[in-house]
């Protein structure tokens, strides 16, 4: 019964994507990259929403909240705040500026140098860490939770190179052969499943620490466990309170305002209204998304104990509470959530490749269709070097999770920071740009890989939310300086290319201020 399902949603997903896929016409750089420019607020909302959710934060959030109790929302309630102000600032702007790519505008802005220094430190993180890692979690996820190797009588080892093959085969065949609006149909649907199947896992908990109550059994949480609902960390917890001033804030604004495989979902919005509808919508939700990757390692922590890994707590608990009869679903859908982070970063990564490198750099005369099947060729290339690489990184050191992530600070807050100041500010120069990208990644990996190991200690050290917040003002110093020295001639104006109405959505700022005192809300509650 739980393979039929499995595999029953998993081709529904695939036949309403191909069905609403149809007619786009993929021959154009707008048609492919953008989905023709036709997204609505509710696919919008669901594509971003399941590329941001995948087994990283499903299984390692829930890990963390095992181990810490509930301050680890703070990911989740602050990326609504974070995507309230892409909503209001951003997303006009790069809609104004009829926009494919996040870099685009740094050319328009700076120079073309510049949007290739971007693109690249995109690419780099992305062939580096984002899709080998996306492959072997979501697929060492799937053999932990469902037993894999045992299902079809294979190694641990033969069980892994399945996986990561099975989810890299079909991802590539939405990402490179769909599409954009392949990959945000296909999206939306999971998303549906997995708010589905995601709220079931609580809502079983509850009912079994309850015996037969789901108010009781939060009560009974509540009653045994009142340090686990505490948000507010201390200068030793993973995300401590001060850091949601500092770093955390513009880490989110980074991922949720500039990063091409989120931002590419609202650039394909139909016209500013549906993007900004899409947005909040997308915000409201994801204030709701401790409930799905939060509190269920709560109740794992009641539940089971002293976990020898903390992260085994959300696969331990969804095989003692959730039904045999929903085990396929939710296979499907996490599958589908593991697909579309892949997917997404996938075809980003062919988005900008086709429009920044090889437009740029290869063929500067080649028709649209030439730049969509070189970069369908690039992504083909680049998700067969991700299927090899993934299976290999079980062999890699323990904590390679953790480093890798404290590696995207390199990139992220100085790409982060020429944006703000391209935007904010109109006669800084070109040549500030490149310095501050320059500065922003050799600072920030002296500071992290030279100085907290060798120099002052690891628990000596200020914590890296903090380090990227003072090298983020230290970049726009050095941005706005060279800005008063040597400034542009003529300011910068952004024109209106009307590929796509402008006109905002009337309640954005009711709506958003509204998002903003419901977070504020939340923190008070559990502090």
């Amino acid at each position: 019964m739980g393979i039929i399902s499995f595999v029953g949603f998993t081709l529904l997903v695939a036949l309403i994507a191909w069905w609403s896929t149809r007619k786009t016409n993929e021959s154009t750089s707008d048609g492919y990259f953008l989905g023709g420019r036709s997204l609505t607020a509710g696919v919008i909302a669901g594509s971003l929403l399941l590329t941001n959710l995948s087994t990283e934060q499903i299984v390692g959030l829930n890990g963390q909240a095992y181990t810490e109790g509930i301050l680890v929302m703070a990911w989740e309630t602050l990326a609504a705040i974070a995507i309230v102000l892409t909503a209001l600032f951003l997303l006009p702007r790069y809609l104004k500026g009829g926009l494919t790519t996040v870099p685009q505008f740094l050319e328009k802005r700076f120079d073309r140098f510049t949007k290739t220094l971007t693109s690249g430190l995109f690419l780099s993180g992305y062939v580096v860490v984002l899709l080998p890692i996306v492959l072997y979690s979501g697929a060492l996820a799937i053999n932990t939770m469902f037993n894999i190797p045992k299902l079809l009588n294979v190694s641990d080892t033969t069980a892994l190179w399945i996986m990561v093959w099975s989810i890299g085969i079909v991802g590539s065949i939405y990402a490179i052969f769909g599409g954009l609006k392949a990959v945000a149909v296909s999206d939306t649907v999971n998303a549906i499943g997995l708010l589905i199947g995601g709220l079931l896992i609580p809502i079983y908990g509850l009912y079994k620490i309850g015996e037969g109550s789901i108010i009781d059994g939060f009560d009974t949480l509540m009653e045994s466990h009142p340090e686990k609902f505490d948000a507010i960390g201390d200068s030793h917890a993973t995300v401590p309170f001060a850091t949601i001033f500092t770093g955390m804030m513009l880490v989110q604004l980074f991922y949720w305002g500039t990063n091409q495989a989120i931002i590419q979902r609202a650039l394909a919005a139909k016209n500013l209204k549906e993007g900004q509808k899409g947005l909040m919508l997308a915000a409201f939700i994801k204030i709701l998304g401790p409930i799905i990757v939060v509190l269920p390692g709560i109740i794992a922590f009641h539940m089971f104990g002293n976990l020898e890994n903390p992260d085994q707590a959300y696969p331990t608990l969804v095989n003692a509470v959730l039904p045999k009869v929903w085990l396929g679903f939710f296979a499907a859908v996490l599958f589908g959530a593991i697909l579309s982070s892949f997917n997404s970063a996938l075809n980003s990564s062919v988005t900008l490749f086709g429009i920044d490198i090889y437009k740029e750099y290869f063929n500067r005369e080649a028709s649209e269709l030439r730049v969509v099947k070189a970069g369908k060729l690039f992504g083909v290339l680049l998700a067969l070097l991700s299927m090899f690489i993934a299976p290999l990184i079980a062999n890699a050191p323990q904590g390679l999770f953790g480093y890798l992530q404290e590696v995207n600070g390199c990139y992220n807050i100085p790409i982060l920071t020429i944006i703000v100041v391209g935007y904010l500010t109109k006669r800084v120069p070109a040549i500030a740009a490149k310095v501050a990208l320059f500065s922003g990644v050799i600072l920030y990996s002296v500071s992290q890989f030279v100085l907290k190991p060798y120099v002052f200690g690891n628990d000596n050290y200020p914590h890296f939310l903090h380090v990227m917040a003072i090298l983020f003002v230290v970049n726009v110093l050095i941005m706005l300086i060279i800005g008063k020295l040597y400034p542009n001639e003529a300011p910068y104006e952004q024109a209106y290319t009307k590929q796509v109405d402008i006109v905002p959505w009337k309640h954005v700022k009711l709506v958003g201020i509204g998002i903003l005192v419901i977070v504020i809300g939340v923190y008070i509650y559990f502090s």
